[in-house]
């Protein structure tokens, strides 16, 4: 490469270095400083204290020492402390308002230096205009990215090392050593003070990425588990869907041609149905293992779905662990579907193990309603008499919950009690959802009037 070309090269390069320059130094983007997390707007009251201290000071020793006049020495003061507070909104135009003030100071004060009589002046940085422009370099650092704040830095040194390096002025006390150095550490300390914070924030967005990842799924996995509980109560219907059609035929004395010919397509389409159940419910539990379901003593990986008519049985084991529990059921009991009988049976069961879990040494009380439009379902606890230990649990009970009672067009709460103890309510509908089977206010068997559906946080059990 030829020296033509490198001084081309070298030429590109610099309008370039200066464009990023403008852009980072030459604006006035609102930055306002925000409340610390811990002393909220005390920083803020600080360094305001710090703005006056710094204006009295400097003007003080612009006139006693620098010998100006009172206005000129006001306005070169006020210049500092105004920098300061204009850093909590704009810090880039503060550090220019700083530095700035500090050039005409020292422009002002160099011609005076040499008259100055016994007391010798701090210049080119006054006292006060030092401790202003390390205040407001670090708050420019702690706001804005690590290159803005190298370039502010580099900018205070060449500038000062051009007034006392190479301009100069006899005699004087030199206060460009301590004011790089002391800039420096502000800046690295600032620095630092940004990627800690950026850190931390970085930290908490992953956390929360990772909680919503951990809750999608959580209620994946509860679907799943439901998928496969409803495929025992659809498989079941098939089933007898498939029993029915083959001993139709046998029932009707000369069966006709075209009622064998549909018979046998209902069973086989029943069949096949059944075969693609299989197969979807192999794919559910090599992704979800049944190991992840809730216990449910007494029932094996093939037992049938439980029902209501298990309810005593679950009580009886409930009471086996350890935990103190009455039932109740009121209302004409009559079959249910099966999808209802079993939400109903898994909401009862997980919320008696979350009493297990999280309420020791509570009582907790069952009672189920047979309502003309459904089923109400509510699981009570007092209020425990010790803490609760750590649970290892990943907390999908009250989803799973929740998600049997969507799925069939229900609802469900879960609330804390006046008394301290909790509340577990669900209303089931007997007919699925979108069918319009629902009354909003069924009426009373007894009195033959309406009745309000009971409210989900009443604590009366």
């Amino acid at each position: 490469m030829d020296t033509g070309t490198r001084r081309a090269k070298r030429t590109g390069r610099l309008p370039r270095w200066l464009r990023i320059l403008r852009d980072d130094l030459c604006t006035a983007r609102l930055d306002p400083l925000p409340p610390s997390v811990w002393l909220r707007w005390l920083p803020h009251g600080v360094l305001c204290l710090a703005a006056f201290g710094i204006t009295i000071g400097g003007i003080a020793q612009l006139q006693h020492n620098g010998h100006l006049g009172a206005g000129l020495a006001s306005l070169l003061g006020f210049a500092p402390g105004g920098a300061v507070l204009l850093a909590m909104w704009r810090p880039v135009p503060a550090w220019w308002l700083s530095t700035g003030a500090m050039l005409v100071a020292a422009i002002t004060l160099h011609g005076r230096l040499g008259t100055t009589p016994v007391v010798l002046f701090t210049w080119p940085w006054t006292v006060a205009g030092i401790i202003a422009q390390l205040l407001v370099l670090l708050l420019l650092t702690l706001r804005v990215r690590a290159r803005v704040a190298a370039e502010a830095l580099a900018l205070t040194v060449v500038v000062t090392w051009l007034l006392d390096g190479v301009w100069g002025a006899l005699p004087h006390q030199s206060t460009s050593v301590i004011t790089v150095v002391l800039a420096v550490i502000v800046v690295a300390l600032g620095t630092a003070l940004r990627g800690r914070r950026e850190a931390r924030a970085e930290l908490d967005h992953q956390a929360s990425l990772t909680e919503e990842e951990r809750a999608r799924r959580t209620l994946l996995e509860e679907r799943s588990r439901i998928a496969r509980e409803l495929h025992d109560v659809v498989a079941h219907h098939m089933s007898v869907i498939s029993i029915q059609a083959q001993v139709a035929p046998h029932l009707v004395e000369n069966p006709s041609d075209e009622l064998r010919e549909n018979l046998d397509g209902i069973r086989y389409n029943a069949l096949e149905a059944l075969t693609e159940l299989r197969r979807v419910l192999g794919v559910l539990r090599s992704e979800s293992p049944d190991e992840d379901a809730p216990v449910d003593p007494g029932t094996g990986p093939h037992s049938p779905q439980p029902t209501l008519d298990r309810l005593d049985a679950l009580v009886e084991n409930t009471r086996a662990a350890g935990l103190t529990v009455t039932a109740r059921v009121n209302g004409e009991r009559r079959p249910m579907q099966s999808g209802v009988e079993l939400s109903a049976y898994r909401i009862v069961q997980e919320a008696l193990s979350n009493v297990l879990r999280h309420a020791p040494g509570a009582t907790a009380h069952v009672e189920i309603e047979y309502i003309p439009y459904g089923l109400l379902v509510s699981v009570a606890n007092s209020r425990p008499t010790r803490p609760a230990p750590p649970s290892p649990g990943a907390g999908h009970g009250l989803l799973g919950m929740r998600e049997r009672a969507a799925m069939l067009g229900g609802s469900l709460t879960a609330a804390p009690r006046t008394d301290g103890g909790y509340r577990v309510f669900a209303e089931l509908p007997a007919a699925g959802p979108g069918t319009g089977l629902v009354p909003r206010h069924p009426a009373d068997p007894a009195t033959g009037t309406d009745r309000a559906a009971p409210d989900p946080k009443d604590d009366r059990v």
